[in-house]
């Protein structure tokens, strides 16, 4: 079962102005959306934000104006550099219903196919799935150690928790091996004909009236 990470928040004033104060305080801005109730603009320490999402949870009881709410971390805005948080969505749950939410895939151990000379590419580093908020997956394990030369894994491959449905489509190929193509290199013979070859010099063959004058 997900467990949940308790956070406190405070309730914000929206505008750019204030988001940015907020970050130069060391607080992050969010808003709290879902259930058909109003959406709600909230502020949460950064530190705090940050060791609950290193933490992998997904689900957050967050605590603010009085109450406290269960919540799924919904979306995270990066800055330009794409190296700290500037904003998060937080959409209201129950614990029975299921949720939409994308899950990172971390592959583990070395495939086979490598030391057939082969090269692993990974096509996908998430999937979107349907699945029980209790059950939401810090990430999916992806085993590529039995992947052999020409092998590849789709996104229908991976387990999914029960109850779980799957939103990428399950063709949709995670990661192959395929052989590492490398261009022939030209023959020695080839390459000293290339170098000495010379273009062919064509002189213009003057008219024989010409030829009597000279």
């Amino acid at each position: 079962m997900t467990e949940t990470f308790s956070l406190k928040a405070e309730l914000r004033e929206t505008g750019t102005k204030s988001a940015v104060k907020l970050r130069e305080n060391g607080r992050t801005p969010a808003v709290i959306y879902g259930h058909k109730q109003e959406p709600v603009a909230v502020s949460i320490e950064t530190s705090d934000l940050l060791r609950a999402m290193h933490s992998g949870n997904r689900l957050f009881d967050l605590a603010f104006d009085g109450k406290t709410e269960t919540l799924l971390l919904k979306d995270m805005q990066y800055d330009h550099y794409q190296r700290e948080v500037i904003h998060v969505d937080l959409m209201r749950v129950d614990m029975d219903e299921k949720a939409s939410v994308t899950v990172p895939v971390v592959l583990k151990g070395t495939a086979v196919g490598i030391s057939e000379g082969g090269m692993v590419d990974v096509h996908l580093d998430h999937i979107d799935v349907e699945c029980p908020v209790v059950s939401i997956p810090e990430y999916f394990e992806v085993l590529i150690k039995d992947l052999g030369l020409n092998d590849y894994i789709t996104v229908g491959d991976i387990e999914l928790p029960r109850g779980a449905s799957l939103i990428t489509d399950p063709e949709s190929v995670v990661v192959n091996c395929h052989e590492v193509t490398v261009a022939p290199e030209p023959e020695e013979g080839e390459e000293l004909e290339e170098e000495s070859a010379e273009p062919e010099v064509i002189t213009e063959k003057k008219p024989e009236d010409e030829e009597e004058q000279q």
